[in-house]
């Protein structure tokens, strides 16, 4: 008896199959995976929100008053000189604030990924090894200068930075109305629009189209940002 085998146009229909199934679920499968990432990411930046939390309570219902610390990690402050303008890394709010939380992690695994070795963005979280890294930003201490500016929360309670943010009139930050609308950190994103960006990393941003926002009273929001990729 004769074996019937595949002809050649039937393997070619087979290929044509796959190809397509193929074309339909890698996005869908690309989607899930960054989906994870950024439960990851949001769950750590929520153990730094508990964390400033509890030093807060701690230290008379005031943010931590140490900018010196800033300076005093490795690199030390800005040490770059495109954007930003000042210096939102966060290693110096887990050196405080590691006590509270143990060995949470201090970084969002997708921004590991994506901006490994960046100097606006990675900074140690301690003054000794071991170092670990953290790669969140703080606008609201993003500076040195004392007394801290409007917009910084340096030493302030709570309702002084709501008082003082409001007279800062920063459009980036807002009018806030309680603690729920002060931002205490976020996922690390460099603007498109804004020409001093480097080139390599303009439009970039931890997690495609926008970012997570932490807030005072540690809940995490999503921002789209058009101003990303």
């Amino acid at each position: 008896m004769r074996a019937r085998a595949f002809t050649l146009i039937e393997i070619l229909v087979v290929i044509a199959i796959v190809a397509v199934l193929a074309a339909i679920l890698l996005p869908v499968l690309t989607q899930a995976k960054e989906a994870s990432l950024r439960t990851a990411c949001t769950s750590n930046l929520k153990q730094l929100g508990i964390g400033m939390i509890m030093y807060v309570d701690d230290y008379d219902s005031r943010f931590p008053d140490r900018c010196d610390l800033k300076g005093a990690l490795l690199g030390g402050y800005r040490p770059w000189t495109t954007w930003p303008p000042s210096d939102p890394r966060a290693g110096w709010a887990y050196v405080l604030i590691q006590p509270y939380l143990g060995n949470e992690p201090a970084y969002c695994p997708s921004s590991r990924a994506k901006f490994a070795k960046v100097v606006q963005v990675e900074q140690t979280t301690s003054l000794a090894a071991p170092l670990s890294i953290t790669n969140y930003w703080m606008w609201r201490f993003d500076r040195m200068e004392y007394p801290a500016p409007l917009d910084n929360f340096w030493g302030k309670t709570y309702e002084q930075a709501i008082h003082d943010l409001v007279l800062a009139n920063n459009p980036q930050a807002g009018i806030p109305q309680g603690i729920a609308d002060l931002e205490l950190a976020v996922d690390v994103y460099f603007p498109k629009t804004i020409p001093s960006v480097p080139a390599e990393l303009k439009g970039k941003s931890v997690h495609a189209g926008g970012r997570n926002r932490l807030f005072v009273d540690s809940h995490v929001k999503w921002l789209r940002d058009p101003r990303t990729n």
